[in-house]
């Protein structure tokens, strides 16, 4: 749905307005060549000189933009190219478009042939990019956020092949789960948790086959729904993750209130064999982290134990020391990292088990402009840091390097063989290689052609 401008006044504009462009040329276009003009990034929340819309030459031949027309949202905001601007195949021309109207948060692009009637390309988006929005791969693939502003020039989609198998397999029945399903975590190699944000629910995951299915046993057949620690509310379960503690999940929002952010962990007892369960402990971590929109904030957990931390001489932040589990009494066997959508960025924690104290440990990027799960997979050492189809699936790996930090390692695109969906879960499972290959899970929160759980494989 196309949103509303930040609503400048409309100026009129012609071939005076400013174009910062690549590839340009006088060469007199094809009558066939309208078609491979695409939109190729847009900068929507005031770059340098201000917002703009980069267009790319996919084709052959050159194009002559003259008249072309760039609008928002409102057919009332129109910039027209200047007279006798050509583009070249495969070049690039930036519309700076600030001075004749500003691109909002919630808002569009469209191309139009002179006249503005004649549709060639758009784009729409919910909210600024933290960088821009751009066709991953360049010029030709679906938009994505980038690694990087790259006005003028080719898009910075970078990323190494997944590694692993290209192809995925359908992880569930049809329409089991539905829309929502948005964290996953392995306790063990036939046990796989999951919860979904609306309603907040847990769930307790049995193979069956080639398929994940809802555990019958204990009361899980439908899943239990999660409230708060006083047994109010509905947390919005965003993130899990399976630890000695228990089964712990972030959330950002009680769903009874959404329109208040609130950054909550909460732990729940998985053994219980009640219809639906209360937190054992919670920790409000919302006045320690960055302000952030009700439905940007926590989205990810995951759980680093501390002999793995100590033996690669992890640096506490907190201290400005190597990391000493003996500083943090009652806080378990291990760190919780936590990941903000809203930033991309990971925080990590000691949580008191008793339930409200915490400390900041250390804060950290994940490489992504936007995070929608942690994993820590215990075989390799990585903390791997995913984003869904905001940033066409990409994710990255971070190991602790030789300052005692968690700093990324590797950047990787999705598989080959997966679309770009809304996966807003990973995890690795603990079974052991079997013909070089170990089993991943990824939750998709849009349940994308009636699926929510998809399986790979990583190498060995």
């Amino acid at each position: 749905m196309f949103g509303s401008s930040r609503g400048r006044v409309r100026l009129a504009v012609a071939g005076a307005l400013a174009l910062a462009a690549l590839g340009l040329s006088g060469v007199p276009a094809s009558a066939d060549g309208p078609t491979s003009v695409r939109i190729n990034e847009v900068e929507s929340s005031g770059g340098s000189p201000g917002d703009w819309v980069e267009l790319v030459n996919t084709g052959a031949t050159t194009v002559d933009l003259s008249g072309w027309v760039v609008k928002d949202n409102d057919n009332s905001h129109v910039f027209t190219i200047a007279s006798g601007t050509s583009l070249a195949a495969g070049g690039r021309v930036v519309v700076d478009v600030e001075a004749a109207y500003g691109l909002g948060s919630s808002d569009s692009v469209r191309l139009y042939q002179p006249g503005g009637t004649t549709l060639i390309d758009s784009y729409t988006w919910t909210s600024h990019a933290s960088t821009t929005y751009g066709r991953c791969p360049d010029g030709t693939g679906s938009f994505a956020t980038t690694l990087a502003s790259t006005r003028g020039t080719t898009n910075s989609c970078s990323g190494s092949a997944w590694p692993g198998d290209s192809a995925v397999a359908v992880a569930d029945g049809t329409n089991v789960f539905g829309s929502n399903l948005s964290g996953v975590s392995f306790q063990s190699s036939s046990v796989l948790w999951a919860v979904k944000n609306g309603t907040g629910t847990l769930y307790r995951l049995v193979p069956s086959g080639s398929t994940w299915i809802r555990d019958t046993t204990g009361g899980w057949s439908t899943g239990k729904v999660l409230h708060y620690a006083n047994g109010s509310g509905d947390p919005d379960a965003e993130g899990v993750v399976v630890t000695p503690d228990g089964v712990l999940v972030a959330t950002e929002r009680n769903n009874s209130d959404d329109n208040v952010s609130l950054l909550k962990v909460l732990r729940y007892d998985g053994s219980s064999t009640a219809t639906s369960l209360n937190a054992t402990a919670e920790w409000n971590l919302t006045a320690d982290l960055p302000s952030s929109d009700p439905n940007s904030g926590l989205e990810s957990i995951a759980w680093v134990p501390d002999t793995y931390l100590t033996a690669h001489g992890f640096r506490d932040e907190h201290t400005n020391s190597t990391y000493n589990p003996a500083n943090y009494a009652g806080h378990g066997t291990g760190l919780y990292f936590v990941g903000l959508e809203s930033n991309g960025a990971i925080y990590a924690y000691a949580l008191d088990q008793a339930g409200g104290g915490y400390t900041r440990v250390a804060t950290l990027g994940s490489g992504l402009s936007t995070l929608m799960d942690l994993e820590f997979d215990a075989v390799t050492g990585h903390l791997w840091a995913v984003c869904d189809n905001t940033c066409a699936g990409r994710a990255t790996t971070s190991d602790i390097n030789a300052q005692g930090q968690f700093a990324v390692t590797a950047t990787y695109q999705r598989p080959t063989g997966m679309g770009n969906y809304n996966n807003e879960g990973f995890a690795i499972s603990p079974q052991a290689c079997a013909a070089g290959r170990r089993p991943v899970i990824w939750a998709d929160d849009s349940n994308d052609a009636s699926h929510a759980l998809r399986s790979g494989t990583l190498t060995c």
